[in-house]
């Protein structure tokens, strides 16, 4: 094959220069992970290859690419490393697949930001441990704990990305996820950013008992999101996610949406929290309420705890009223969790 390269007459190593000289002034695509391409002089390399190239280099050339223009040969696709766009465009078709019409109320939305706030909601400030980083949900024990049952659907949901995309962590993948799910549901934009890794094994599963248990008061509510550094007002704008999704009663035990719209962002949980009036279900499971108009509806004593307290109730009624206000408090809070523990050491990518 050397020799044969060395074969190329003057007339045609001229031709194929003149072809990268013309092809060289197109301007290279670029990515999000990339460094900018050259403004001028950008397709120097490939004529820098060609006129000094002897022996071997032609020979290197080929098999690098660089000559993949001028033999007639498509590009390379270019990495799709680090390109977070399509990683949230792979999202949103998910959500829109004819698979998610099929699930629950017709859309996966609920379940990935479960999934994202169950995996970052089990840090401890005190300790530093738990949180999103490690992506340590994959292993028992705590793919096992009972606030935790069922996230195995949205894990093995976002499985077939982790494949395509195999240099994201699941860790980021997770958390993302639960952020454009946020988005695609109508809510507000939530800033996010890469930067977590993934744990081994199960060496380092946070504790069970971290993540909020619906069958309890106020004293819990603050116990759990004051380890993780949150105020009050930040657990009422948290707590405004139930307006998505519903209980099952072979997951947690509790059964039914808290809102009309459990596929839709919006500020209806405070409303309803405060015009409807709550009975306590007649049944044979946990405790809950069911809303006196439909009996469709229902909350968990953890939400009605939000207007029985007179410190949370506040929050409440000003979300109820101002959804823009909402929607600020809580995809900043949401952000804010998402990154709890998380030793970032990149910075916000200007498209994620």
């Amino acid at each position: 094959m050397f020799a044969s390269l060395r074969m190329l007459s003057r007339r045609a190593l001229a031709s194929q220069v003149s072809r990268v000289q013309s092809i060289a002034q197109v301007p290279l695509r670029q990515f999000s992970s990339e460094a900018a391409a050259p403004k001028s002089g950008g397709g120097g390399w490939k004529l820098a290859v060609l006129i000094g190239a002897a022996g071997g280099g032609l020979y290197y050339a080929k098999e690098n690419g660089y000559l993949d223009d001028v033999m007639g040969k498509a590009p390379a696709a270019a990495p799709k490393s680090h390109d977070y766009d399509q990683v949230r465009k792979a999202i949103s078709d998910l959500m829109a697949s004819d698979k998610a019409e099929e699930y629950d109320d017709g859309s996966f939305g609920p379940i990935l930001v479960r999934l994202a706030w169950h995996c970052s909601g089990s840090y401890d400030k005190a300790s530093n441990t738990g949180g999103s980083n490690g992506a340590t949900m994959r292993f028992a024990p705590e793919s096992d704990i009972g606030a935790n049952k069922g996230l195995d659907v949205a894990r093995k949901l976002l499985d077939p990305l982790k494949e395509e995309f195999p240099w994201i962590s699941y860790s980021d993948l997770w958390t993302l996820a639960g952020a454009v799910a946020i988005e695609e549901m109508g809510g507000p934009h939530i800033n996010w950013r890469p930067g977590r890794t993934d744990q081994p094994d199960g060496k380092n599963c946070p504790p069970d008992g971290r993540l909020p248990d619906g069958a309890k008061g106020a004293q819990h509510i603050r116990d759990i999101f004051y380890r993780m550094g949150f105020n009050d007002q930040e657990i009422v704008a948290l707590s405004g996610a139930h307006a998505l999704g519903r209980c099952h009663r072979d997951r947690s035990g509790f059964d039914g949406p808290w809102t009309n719209s459990p596929i839709t962002f919006s500020n209806e949980y405070f409303k309803l929290l405060l015009e409807e009036k709550w009975n306590k279900k007649k049944w044979n499971g946990p405790t809950q309420y069911e809303d006196k108009t439909s009996k469709a509806l229902m909350m968990l004593p953890t939400d009605m705890a939000l207007v029985w307290d007179k410190k949370f109730k506040p929050y409440v009624e000003l979300y109820a009223k101002d959804d823009q206000k909402f929607y600020d408090d809580f995809a900043k809070a949401f952000s804010t969790l998402l990154e709890l523990g998380v030793p970032f050491h990149e910075e916000l990518p200007a498209k994620a």
